[in-house]
């Protein structure tokens, strides 16, 4: 770059600095526009940047909370404390790292967050050693070097949320924990206690974060609450836990449309509840593809079939397709192997299904966005 290779005319600043401003500032752009678009913002480190919230989560998870108080445990950047802040009075943010706690104070000053106290220091230490009582506190624990390869548990984060569970109920009623989309439900589930609402989050169509709602001595059932957040749209899809074991979905060959739901819906397990709700058809125990014969509301992705075919060489190059989008549910072969087998290159207005149908028989559905 280069600013590394002339004099840059700052006091007391290194190039490198400068450097790392513009890039850090460049990578804010779709992920934090308005930290992008404030002047005199300064950016941290590359790492800290990706482990933040963006900030199309970080306004979702303010629409949950309520209340004069929050403690932000985990402060990081302080996204999340930002946007909590437009709905709470007073925000605590706790932030181990003592120079992103300045970064993110300095921050908050520009950005005109008056009620956001950060004190930088850990945040279960500052619990032990505080009597004051919080509506809500948000925790975003992160994973232990020492527990990479391993499954991923809440009891190999810091902070282990788990084990200080007892802290913070004493602290506060209500608990809003994030995870990052390789957590197992049934997992966390078994780790935690009082667990009220699980949300799985997907910002176009990728799932970004599960948030853990926990009430202190709460009893009732689990609701999880999908979304998936898009430029201009909201698909919101809700359920209880428990019913998805005793939905009965129905089951059906391709009709004339076929649906495949959203990741979140994916990531959720609401394979036969969401086959009940709106009275779409499975194809496939395991398949998670719907039809029906009326285009339906639906929270994924919808197509018009435009025929069903025998997976086997024959039938696939009498389709003469060479270019289309390939999804594969409930089937052997890999997209790419498909794609190197039959030469399909991706792209196009052509959609092709590769799943299993009610017979056990391997199949293609050619469709079109409906």
């Amino acid at each position: 770059m280069s600013v590394l290779l002339k004099d840059h005319g700052f006091k007391g600043v290194t190039s490198k600095e400068i450097v790392q401003q513009i890039e850090a500032k460049n990578k804010c752009k779709e992920k934090l526009p308005t930290w992008f678009r404030t002047p005199l913002i300064y950016y941290p480190e590359k790492l800290n940047l990706e482990q933040t919230s963006s900030e199309t989560t970080a306004q979702y998870k303010a629409e949950i909370c309520n209340g004069k108080s929050l403690l932000d445990l985990t402060g990081g950047l302080g996204v999340d404390s930002y946007y909590f802040s437009q709905k709470i009075d007073r925000i605590l943010h706790c932030e181990i790292n003592p120079k992103l706690a300045e970064i993110a104070a300095y921050n908050f000053k520009i950005l005109d967050r008056n009620n956001i106290e950060t004190f930088a220091s850990d945040g279960i230490e500052y619990l032990k050693n505080s009597d004051t009582h919080f509506n809500w506190i948000y925790v975003d624990p992160s994973r232990r070097n020492d527990a990479k390869g391993k499954v991923f548990m809440l009891a190999d984060c810091l902070p282990n949320v788990p084990e200080n569970l007892a802290l913070l109920f004493a602290s506060a009623k209500n608990i809003m924990i994030k995870t990052a989309p390789l957590l197992d439900i049934t997992a966390g589930i078994r780790e935690l206690n009082f667990v009220k609402e699980i949300h799985v989050i997907a910002v176009k169509n990728e799932v970004k974060e599960l948030l853990w709602i926990l009430e202190r001595s709460y009893q009732g059932e689990i609701r999880i609450k999908t979304v998936n957040l898009t430029s201009n749209d909201r698909e919101a899809f809700n359920f209880i836990l428990n019913k998805e074991t005793t939905a009965s979905p129905s089951y059906s060959e391709p009709q004339r449309y076929l649906y495949e739901p959203n990741s979140a819906i994916l990531k959720a397990g609401a394979f036969k509840t969401v086959s009940e709700s709106f009275e779409v058809h499975k194809l496939h125990e395991h398949s998670h593809l719907y039809t029906s014969n009326q285009l339906l509301e639906f929270p994924g992705r919808r197509f018009t079939i435009k025929g069903a075919y025998p997976y086997n060489k024959k039938a696939i190059n009498s389709l003469k397709i060479n270019k289309a989008n390939i999804t594969t549910r409930n089937f052997p072969v890999s997209v790419s192997d498909i794609r190197k087998k039959f030469k399909i290159k991706d792209g196009g207005d052509t959609y092709l299904f590769f799943t299993t149908d009610l017979e056990e028989n391997k199949i293609v559905l050619k469709c079109t966005k409906a």
